[in-house]
C-alpha cells in the first residue's frame, strides 16, 4: 500500500514527513531507529517535526514504538491482520550478536493472569538472544 493511501485509510492529513515516515518504514522489513529513518527522509528531516508525526503516527495506528533499552527505540509499520485490523500486540526478538530487531507477529503476549482487581491495556515482549545467523556463527 502507497503512504499516501495508509494516511488516508487512518484519516490523517498528507505531509511531507509523514509520507517520507512511511516510505522510510516500508523499504526494508525491520524496525528502524530514528537514525536509519532521518537518513532515508533526507531534507524532510527535521527532529521537532519528526517526533510529532511519530507521535500522530502512532496515535493513529500506523506504526508502533520498540522501546528495546534506554538507549535504543526503533518503530515498526503495523501489518493489517486477517479482520483487518492493525497488528499492534506482539512479541520482539533482539538479537544481542548483529543487533538486529524482529517483529514475532505470531507470538501475542498474553493473556496474563493478573491479581484481582488489575486489568491489562498493553504489553510489550521483547525476546533477547541471538538470532539463526549469529547462533549458527557460535
Amino acid at each position: 500500500m502507497q503512504a499516501q493511501e495508509i494516511l488516508q485509510q487512518h484519516n490523517l492529513k498528507k505531509t511531507s514527513p509523514r509520507l517520507a515516515i512511511i516510505e522510510a518504514l516500508q523499504s526494508t522489513p525491520e524496525p528502524q531507529a530514528e537514525a536509519e529513518i532521518s537518513e532515508k527522509m533526507g531534507s524532510h528531516y527535521d527532529r521537532t517535526t519528526f517526533y510529532r508525526s511519530m507521535l500522530t503516527l502512532e496515535e493513529a495506528g500506523v506504526l508502533h514504538r520498540i522501546i528495546v533499552d534506554k538507549l535504543l527505540v526503533k518503530y515498526a509499520l503495523n501489518t493489517s491482520g486477517p479482520n483487518g485490523k492493525n497488528q499492534v500486540d506482539h512479541a520482539h526478538f533482539y538479537c544481542k550478536g548483529c543487533k538486529k530487531l524482529v517483529c514475532l507477529e505470531e507470538i501475542h503476549p498474553g493473556p496474563y493472569r493478573l491479581p484481582a482487581g488489575f486489568q491489562t491495556s498493553e504489553a510489550e515482549v521483547i525476546i533477547r538472544g541471538l538470532c539463526n545467523k549469529c547462533s549458527s556463527q557460535e
